[in-house]
């Protein structure tokens, strides 16, 4: 995660102040991160990464709900479901809520895109089930690709997908995958979207018989929150710490069966966590 820290050091030092929908950010353009699986699970160990959260709304992502009640209810502990999660405050925002058509209900976000993508005549188009499909059928396919960007219903979402776009890619037995983020909050979002796919990438693979190697992430508008600032001079001067690994039950090979249990990081060693506000 070392490569992760520079980037937060390179913005500070030479990013642009800008003025943008809801902060003054300093940012630079098009970062790039590459994390080889093999090496390890790219948990951030400067500080805390909050894993149940990230696979928590990963498996939301999967089941493509827009609702945060059901996060919620996938973030349950002893049967209680959560009372917060990390999308609450946008299901709640001021300029959502009266677009609202239900409780909790956060519009067509990044999970209902990748399994209820709505085609011209109305089908839908389960976009995540059909790439998985095609990489098992069809490996060296060009165009192994999931979007959640679909301009015609930025709208009706309680906020336009930060991470827009994934692909896959096969050779040697070995998967890979590249994400395109428009937008990204460097200090409190960038470290669980590099977990989260990371984890989707061993999660596809393991049910495509693949190993998982390489996961990359291009970070265009790449940039930190004034209100942050003092937070990361804080993780900068911490260590990295060696990696962790991560446990998947190997006896699932359906991409719908994982659950919270089937999904653990083993060896993790982290300093403190540093709180910082959410920026909605």
């Amino acid at each position: 995660m070392k490569q992760y820290n520079e980037v937060l050091k390179d913005i500070l030092e030479h990013g642009v102040d800008r003025k943008g929908r809801n902060a003054v950010t300093r940012a630079l353009w098009a970062k790039q991160l590459r994390f080889n699986l093999e090496d390890g699970f790219p948990a951030v160990t400067t500080k805390q990464l909050a894993f149940n959260a990230v696979k928590g709304e990963l498996l939301w992502f999967i089941e493509g709900s827009g609702s945060d009640i059901r996060l919620k209810e996938i973030m349950s502990k002893d049967g209680v479901p959560a009372k917060h999660t990390i999308w609450t405050d946008n299901a709640e925002a001021p300029y959502w809520k009266p677009k609202a058509k239900f409780e909790g209900d956060l519009g067509r976000v990044y999970g209902v895109q990748w399994r209820h993508w709505k085609r011209p005549d109305g089908k839908e188009l389960d976009q995540l089930t059909e790439i998985i499909e095609r990489i098992k059928k069809d490996p060296n396919d060009r165009r192994l690709i999931v979007t959640a960007w679909n301009p015609g219903e930025l709208d009706q979402m309680a906020l336009p997908p930060c991470h827009m776009t994934f692909q896959f890619f096969v050779a040697n037995g070995k998967l890979s995958l590249h994400m395109l983020q428009r937008s990204c909050d460097m200090f409190l979002g960038v470290p669980f979207n590099i977990a989260s796919y990371a984890l989707l990438l061993a999660m596809v693979a393991q049910v495509t018989d693949l190993k998982p190697h390489e996961c990359v992430l291009t970070l265009d508008d790449a940039h930190i929150y004034h209100e942050h600032f003092d937070a990361v001079k804080e993780q900068l001067t911490r260590e990295p710490m060696k990696l962790p690994k991560l446990w998947l039950n190997p006896d699932i090979k359906d991409i719908d069966k994982f659950t919270m249990d089937d999904i653990k990081l083993v060896d993790y060693e982290h300093h403190p966590a540093i709180k910082a506000e959410m920026i909605v």
